[in-house]
């Protein structure tokens, strides 16, 4: 039976943001998930006459929808890498930075969730930009089969119904997907943070540290591991000590650097505004951090306009920084 006319928008604009997440985990573009989240509500509103509560929850249903459209939209584009997953680090951090012709993917800001119940009883490691990375490397229909089931949580049996294959297809599917990303040493969304505060206070002292130019406490702050990438380039550098010797290239540029924190992906993240001649501070570029327990472990920079307008940032910062 079909739901009234009167409720049905109230009882499926419960489910933007999960869906919003749901698409972006799929296409790794914010533009994208937010025009497919788009269209799967207008396609459910175009259907609504034919749900059938007693064949599907209101959920599923939308789900079916949504993850159908990903798919579709999936056969006309290409997948969205990390530099990390697309070539080998460098070894120089003083040679020039190469830019990629690739569309790359984007990091998901955290205020286009809100602080929506469904999305805080999720999986929030599954946002994280390794995983969504992680993702972009599998097939299509393996992207759905492992988000239906490992994030969301759907038997096999509604997985089945949502894909349109049979369960031992979607069982097949998923038993690929997770050899693939166990190939990739992917699941970067297992890693345990420290508390909430504890993160706040490493954030807070590499902001003073940037802020200042100050190369050796930046250092002091990063695990020896740390991963250090920059899209559009495809430049990507492993270590304290190489991360260490970029940052002395880009100080040499500029000292005078103010910090805006932000947050996508469910992690830290800030905006960094450098002075250029005439005074101001110019947005230069949005820093992307895991914080792990040992120190920051991996900080990926985008330099991208369409970045920027997704995250709301002003071109030029204004009042009071570092706030």
């Amino acid at each position: 039976m079909a739901p009234d006319a009167e409720d049905f928008d109230q009882q499926i604009n419960a489910f933007r943001s999960e869906l919003l997440a749901h698409c972006y985990r799929m296409l790794g573009s914010v533009q994208d998930a937010e025009d497919l989240v788009q269209d799967t509500y207008l396609r459910a509103w175009r259907a609504r006459d034919k749900y059938d509560r007693e064949r599907a929850s209101v959920r599923t249903w939308l789900y079916r929808i949504a993850t159908n459209v990903c798919l579709t939209a999936l056969e006309s584009r290409s997948r969205r890498p990390l530099p990390a997953g697309l070539v080998a680090p460098s070894e120089d951090p003083s040679l020039p930075l190469v830019r990629g012709e690739v569309s790359w993917l984007q990091p998901l800001p955290d205020a286009l969730l809100g602080a929506d119940p469904g999305m805080a009883a999720m999986d929030r490691g599954s946002l994280r930009l390794a995983f969504v990375a992680a993702v972009q490397h599998l097939s299509a229909r393996q992207r759905g089969a492992l988000i239906l089931r490992d994030v969301l949580d759907f038997s096999a049996a509604e997985s089945a119904e949502i894909l349109g294959m049979s369960t031992p297809a979607v069982n097949s599917a998923l038993q690929r997907a997770r050899g693939q990303l166990r190939e990739a040493g992917a699941p970067e969304d297992q890693v345990a943070e420290p508390s909430e505060q504890e993160v706040r206070v490493r954030i807070d002292r590499f902001v003073e540290a940037f802020e200042r130019a100050d190369v050796a406490a930046i250092k002091q702050l990063l695990t020896h591991d740390v991963v250090l990438e920059m899209p559009p380039m495809v430049n990507w550098f492993i270590g304290r000590e190489h991360y260490g010797t970029f940052m002395d290239w880009v100080f040499s540029m500029c000292k005078d650097w103010r910090m805006v924190r932000t947050a996508a992906n469910g992690q830290p993240a800030l905006a960094a505004y450098w002075r250029v001649e005439g005074g101001g501070y110019h947005l230069h570029t949005l820093q992307v951090f895991t914080v792990t327990a040992a120190g920051i472990s991996r900080n990926t920079v985008f330099q991208d306009a369409e970045v920027f307008a997704a995250f709301g940032l002003p071109e030029e910062l204004t009042g009071s920084p570092s706030q």
